[in-house]
């Protein structure tokens, strides 16, 4: 009846040890490998884990509107005994942001990523608006890209060569285009209305989740004239 956690010498009782002698044994975490134990030790105290549940499902963000963080927990199923392992952490976090209030309207339009993409998309969609004269006037706004994920590097399709024209530090052109261009705001999402000086934005590339960071607003030009190399487009 005697299971000591750690090693206690007064924890002692007689009988046969492991090798077949006889005499005191101990009856702590410890006898394991002094081999001083009654031979019958890993059946009177097994080493016994800790168990916890699954992670529950992710909470929502913390607070609407802003960049904090979300949450998942899980529980302790079977307490660690006997020199078990001990129990993993049981909650775990991770950085969120929510686009829409508590009431469902829209939060500022300065936190919501822009989904961007080669500019050479452009000619196709003014091809199609000067069909069915669906055509509006647009507008760019210059960024400058402050920080870049590695996966923008190594995009192998022929769709997504164009992110590796993304440099930390380079001036961007973006231009709003219908359809982009969402009404009744006339303002493409992403763009930085509203945003503050020197406010850190989010970019994400189309065509691969993995491209994407940050940069900063530095004007909008009602009057189009983006670069052929650095010339983007809002999705």
């Amino acid at each position: 009846g005697l299971c000591c956690p750690g090693r206690d010498p007064a924890c002692l009782s007689a009988g046969r040890r492991p090798d077949g002698s006889t005499g005191p044994c101990y009856c702590d975490q410890a006898c394991a490998r002094t081999l001083d134990c009654c031979h019958d030790y890993a059946q009177a105290c097994p080493v016994i884990p800790c168990v916890v549940s699954q992670w529950s499902a992710w909470s929502g963000c913390a607070e609407p509107c802003k960049t904090t963080y979300r949450v998942r927990t899980r529980h302790i199923i079977q307490e660690p005994r006997n020199g078990g392992e001990a129990c993993p952490a049981l909650e775990e976090r991770a950085g969120c942001v929510e686009y829409w209030t508590r009431q469902g309207t829209e939060c500022q339009q300065s936190l919501i990523p822009a989904l961007i993409t080669t500019g050479g998309f452009g000619k196709a969609r003014k091809k199609r608006a000067a069909v069915d004269g669906s055509e509006r006037a647009g507008y760019c706004v210059e960024f400058q890209l402050v920080a870049i994920t590695p996966a923008c590097l190594h995009s192998h399709h022929s769709y997504t060569q164009w992110m590796r024209y993304l440099r930390e530090g380079h001036t961007v052109c973006v231009e709003c285009q219908h359809p982009a261009l969402h009404s009744p705001s006339q303002h493409c999402y992403g763009d930085g209305t509203g945003s503050q000086q020197n406010q850190l934005l989010r970019w994400q590339a189309v065509g691969n989740h993995r491209c994407e960071g940050t940069w900063r607003r530095i004007r909008q030009l009602d009057t189009c004239s983006c670069p052929s190399v650095h010339s983007f487009l809002f999705i």
